[in-house]
């Protein structure tokens, strides 16, 4: 194909994605299948790979990609992003009704939901997005324009070549996406959010574009900031012409002049609010024509045109039936309250966690009690106190997990308490799927889908199991065939040859990552060694704190993961592959200083780490030489004043004889 011929395909491709896209992310009336619009993103792809002068910013390719940004930069708002005058009654609302119509003739108002989420600012010129940013304070927010892209329903072009728009609207992610997500964070090991709007908030300031794009956020439009090339005579005119753009506006806004059908309108939204895909926590009520807004103008801090209704958190009593232990995938051993079952946000609820021991003491929480639930967020059931104390004490989580019966531990520094058997039943598919991670042992094709079924199966219950799969055993599982489950078996296989460091991460000592894996298989060599080494001797470890190292010994040291390192073993999974040439500095650290008599520091480098030494560009305590030549500055008198071993080259030479 040539040059003009890629031109016209690349523009029709463009159109048409953009138009199967409106159809599905804005209007939810899809005209295609998945596959069919993945078809022709492919194509356009290799269109655009082929003539790459071709790329346009609103390309629908252009949503997802471009490299991590290091920071985002700050974006003065020419229009200030002001926030809107709270009010808790139907009482406070008439009172703005009454108080608009005593200035204004015949008014009329907009109400419209209140979304809960995120609010950003979107820049076009000429019709195409040239820039989006977030709210901030209200006056300077930062650039997320990379992020918005990855919002299907945000228009790149519009529908006009308006000269200048500058439109606000709320990023949020639906409950759909909010629950796959926390289920994947949570099979990670990760902290779920807490709620939809944290999520979205967390996504949308990512620094890698492609994570936001994963967590497959929305937006809806509610309002124009500025405008060039069209005259606006009220906010409903606005939201329609909006939507003829080609943008995803507010839902549900609708007109009225009298007060009697604004407080209906909030009921009837206060009603289904729990059955929407998204959350709402609030309504919106404006007045609707532009000029009478400036007639009732401004407070320092709000405008007097509008208020927002919020939503009374719903809060019932309950009694507290039982309080049950469970364990999750990370090892927590959480307590969950057990309670008579109440309505709240729309749906029964009878279950709510007690997060840990503190949160049950400082409450003083004990079977029987009456107690205080609401929905944090309207999402997750949370008690928020004891009401009538019918028990004595506080309940008390047990010292052993209640799953296999090790002895929990708790962290000097945390309040979670856990069970830190990583083949402990409950949380074996965390494990597992860590295990086979890129950062562990990075067995292709073993992800949390796999894993999964691996155990549901029964082929797998601790870890070292997948090193006796066979390609027979493989074959059991839905989807596979023979092809993938050998190249399966050849991963497992494969992954036996990694080095020591890569085990260590993948048996999850917690709070210590790849790098800190690395110097203690520098430091030791060995698996043997490593698990005969003290508190003292880990610690000594430049980068190791008294806390890591007594963490790595005590998690070493558990009989259970004794227990699979011995079986690991025996599947010829411990062999460390060392780049060094010799072991004669092995476990020792060297700071280089000054000029050298027949070295570079470079070489000197490399001479010590081809004998197991490690360099460091710093002098601590934990130093264990310092290697100076001519003109040595500041680390030599540092060494020398914490009495760290000094040698020049010749010395170097004699420890490497």
């Amino acid at each position: 194909m040539n040059k003009s011929d890629a031109e016209k395909r690349v523009e029709e491709l463009s159109r048409l994605l953009d138009y199967y896209s409106k159809k599905y992310y804005v209007d939810d009336n899809p005209e295609i299948e998945d596959y069919e619009f993945d078809a022709l993103m492919e194509e356009l792809i290799a269109l655009e790979k082929e003539f790459p002068e071709l790329v346009k910013p609103t390309s629908p390719t252009q949503r997802v990609g471009g490299a991590p940004v290091s920071g985002f930069e700050k974006v003065p708002h020419t229009v200030q992003m002001g926030s809107l005058q709270d009010v808790f009654s139907y009482s406070q609302v008439k009172d703005f009704v009454d108080r608009i119509k005593s200035e204004i003739s015949e008014p009329s108002f907009t109400v419209e939901p209140k979304i809960d989420g995120l609010s950003v600012s979107l820049e076009y010129r000429d019709g195409e997005l040239v820039r989006g940013s977030t709210r901030g304070d209200g006056f300077v927010g930062e650039d997320v324009t990379a992020n918005l892209k990855t919002i299907r329903s945000i228009p790149l072009k519009l529908t006009r070549n308006i000269p200048f728009l500058e439109v606000r609207g709320e990023v949020y992610m639906p409950h759909s996406s909010f629950e796959k997500l926390s289920m994947e964070m949570e099979l990670s090991g990760e902290q779920p959010f807490k709620n939809p709007r944290n999520a979205a908030a967390g996504s949308l300031r990512q620094k890698d574009p492609q994570i936001a794009a994963k967590r497959k956020l929305d937006i809806f439009v509610f309002n124009v900031q500025q405008c060039e090339g069209i005259e606006f005579t009220s906010h409903k005119q606005s939201l329609d012409t909006l939507a003829e753009l080609g943008f995803k506006i507010i839902p549900e806004y609708k007109l009225f002049s009298e007060y009697s059908d604004i407080e209906n309108a909030i009921i009837s939204l206060g009603e289904r609010r729990y059955k929407l895909s998204y959350d709402i926590d609030g309504v919106v009520i404006k007045l609707d024509n532009l000029r009478d807004r400036e007639t009732v103008g401004y407070t320092s801090k709000v405008p007097k045109w509008a208020v927002a209704y919020k939503f009374p958190p719903e809060e019932k009593k309950t009694k507290l039936l039982d309080i049950e232990v469970n364990v999750g995938r990370t090892g927590a051993i959480t307590p969950v309250a057990v309670f008579e079952p109440v309505t709240l946000a729309g749906t029964s609820v009878s279950r709510a966690t007690l997060h840990n021991q503190d949160f049950i003491d400082d409450r003083g929480i004990s079977i029987g009690d009456e107690i205080v639930v609401r929905k944090a967020g309207d999402i997750i059931p949370e008690v928020l106190s004891v009401s009538e104390k019918h028990g004595s004490g506080s309940f008390k989580l047990p010292e052993y997990c209640p799953v296999c019966g090790t002895k929990a531990i708790r962290e000097d520094d945390k309040s979670v308490l856990r069970c830190p058997n990583i083949e402990c039943p409950a949380q074996l598919l965390r494990s597992l799927i860590y295990f086979a991670s890129k950062p562990a042992m990075n067995i292709d094709g073993l992800g949390p889908a796999v894993a999964q079924q691996l155990l549901d199966s029964g082929l797998v219950k601790r870890i070292p199991d997948i090193y006796a799969l066979t390609v027979l055993d493989i074959l059991t599982l839905e989807g596979f065939k023979e092809r993938s489950a050998e190249k399966l078996i050849s991963a497992i296989e494969k992954s036996k040859s990694n080095s020591l460091d890569r085990l260590l991460c993948g048996l999850g000592i917690r709070n210590v990552g790849s790098a800190s894996c690395k110097l203690l298989c520098e430091r030791f060599g060995s698996i043997d060694r490593i698990l005969e080494a003290t508190v003292d001797e880990i610690e000594a470890i430049d980068g190791f704190g008294t806390l890591t190292a007594e963490t790595v010994y005590e998690t070493l040291s558990e009989p259970h993961m004794r227990a699979t390192i011995e079986l690991l073993k025996s599947y010829g999974v411990t062999e460390y592959a060392t780049s060094a040439q010799s072991q004669k500095l092995m476990g020792l650290s060297f700071v280089i200083t000054g000029t050298l008599p027949t070295y570079t520091r470079d070489e000197a480098k490399r001479l010590i780490e081809d004998n197991g030494g490690t360099v460091k560009s710093s002098v601590s305590k934990k130093t264990d030489y310092v290697l100076a030549g001519e003109e040595a500055g500041s680390k030599l008198t540092k060494a020398q004043e914490l009495g760290i071993k000094i040698i020049d080259e010749s010395g170097l030479m004699g420890l490497l004889e």
